[in-house]
């Protein structure tokens, strides 16, 4: 028996969600000063990886899928997005946890009211996206990634460790 879209849905935005909280379960507890402290040689850090873990979030489903220009106020004074920009973020952990908490609702928000098979009605870039599903895949990738990478920098960071939700 096939999956219903519906059951489809259902395990992409859990699988996501899994991915979210991974993230969050990890910089639990994490000091201030290590926040903004480089974890690696090339000098991101935590602070600024669940900056861009949000900005992720704001791209794809605001900016792409729902088609909404995505300026807001967090954006004043910092430079332009580039891909090979070092991940940074001066503001305190609790403004950059509300941030990704607030990009996550505001995804799921639409998320609600659209279909996996709905063409999305922004763009990434020069890029055509064909569907909402493969956004959805993209941004559990995307998210995916990080949880390993915040990980190693926790436990460079204050030797924490197993802090992930796997």
């Amino acid at each position: 028996m096939a999956a219903s879209d519906d059951d489809i849905r259902a395990e992409l935005l859990e699988y996501l969600e899994f991915q979210r909280s991974s993230v969050r379960s990890i910089v639990d507890g994490l000091d201030e000063d290590a926040w903004h402290a480089p974890a690696v040689p090339s000098g991101w850090t935590v602070a600024g990886m669940v900056e861009h873990s949000g900005n992720v979030e704001r791209h794809w489903f605001q900016e792409v899928v729902a088609g909404s220009p995505a300026d807001l106020p967090w954006d004043a004074g910092r430079p332009a997005y580039d891909p090979e920009m070092i991940f940074t973020c001066e503001r305190p952990s609790s403004d950059v946890l509300g941030y990704y908490r607030g990009q996550c609702d505001q995804s799921d928000n639409i998320l609600s009211g659209v279909g996996l098979a709905d063409a999305p009605r922004g763009r990434h870039g020069d890029d055509e996206v064909p569907n909402v599903r493969v956004v959805i895949l993209h941004v559990i990738e995307e998210t995916a990634a990080h949880p390993g990478h915040l990980e190693i920098a926790r436990e460079l960071l204050d030797g924490r460790t197993n802090l992930g939700l796997r």
